[in-house]
């Protein structure tokens, strides 16, 4: 049976978790928005997850809003020692598929008590900031955070989608132990916050990892990854994946899925091993 362990370890601060986690956005329903459709399966997916060594949770206050926080302690508190759950703030959900940054400073508040209450613990071990918001001066998002941490209701702090500049900003006043921008084999715009992290020390946590349905399309990349699956008697999606936990011993991703068949293919990503050649061959 596949283990996420397989795929090696990483310090997120002074927590160490195996560099295979799960995202927890798509056990929502659709749009990311209200229940599951099938919501015994999603429970069944996070504890699967647990068994097969993952020990890295990502979620968010707006995924559902409030549902994937909510399954999550309904399916595994009390949580399991070494576990660690990250949520992020700083979106409003009016409606499905919908995203409104906010960052004014009391709304963060407000999602992180709220987070604190749904996930049944009195400190979140890494709290992300969803996204900096540009209508709310940075001073005031940072500021917010400090008081976070000083308050102990967060023990690490991390940042999505940002650029080197911001990263750079942000560690002026808080240490950053984690950056979630998109990032996949085809889709590499944020390569220099990749070798950023690398350099610093600091775990890159690629959200849509995937990238669904263009590993399969026409470009050179995908075309190469369709011949090493075969060649490695893998899927086109554990070979991504694998590409990825080559890429830097820094890398954290988070493939997520609301099925057991899907959850047991991407954990199984951590027994690919690719060559020097099959690296070159993927660019």
């Amino acid at each position: 049976m596949a283990n996420a362990a397989e795929a090696g370890t990483l310090l997120l601060g002074d927590f160490e978790v195996h560099r295979l986690g799960f995202g927890a956005m798509r056990i929502t329903g659709d749009g990311v928005w209200g229940p599951p459709s099938d919501r015994a399966e999603s429970i069944a997916v996070l504890r699967r997850a647990v068994e097969l060594g993952v020990n890295f949770i990502d979620t968010a206050e707006s995924y559902g809003p409030h549902v994937s926080e909510q399954l999550i302690a309904e399916a595994l508190h009390p949580y399991p020692s070494g576990l660690v759950i990250a949520t992020k703030g700083g979106f409003d959900r009016p409606g499905p598929g919908q995203w409104r940054m906010n960052g004014r400073p009391e709304r963060l508040r407000e999602e992180l008590e709220g987070s604190l209450r749904r996930l049944r613990v009195d400190r979140i071990d890494l709290w992300q900031l969803h996204r900096i918001d540009p209508a709310v001066p940075e001073a005031e998002q940072f500021g917010a955070i400090r008081d976070f941490l000083s308050e102990g209701k967060i023990r690490h702090v991390g940042l999505s989608e940002v650029s080197v500049e911001q990263i750079d900003r942000a560690r002026r006043q808080f240490p950053v132990v984690s950056v979630q921008n998109r990032y996949n084999l085809v889709d590499r715009e944020s390569e220099a916050v990749v070798e950023y992290c690398d350099v610093h020390q600091i775990a890159f946590i690629p959200w849509y990892p995937l990238l669904v349905g263009k590993v399969a399309d026409g470009t050179a990349p995908a075309r190469a990854l369709q011949d090493i699956a075969l060649e490695r008697r893998a899927t086109p999606m554990q070979v991504a994946i694998a590409w990825l936990l080559a890429r830097t011993p820094f890398m954290l991703p988070i493939p997520g899925t609301s099925t057991l068949k899907h959850l047991d293919e991407n954990v199984a990503a951590a027994e690919v091993t690719l060559t020097a050649d099959d690296l070159t061959r993927l660019g």
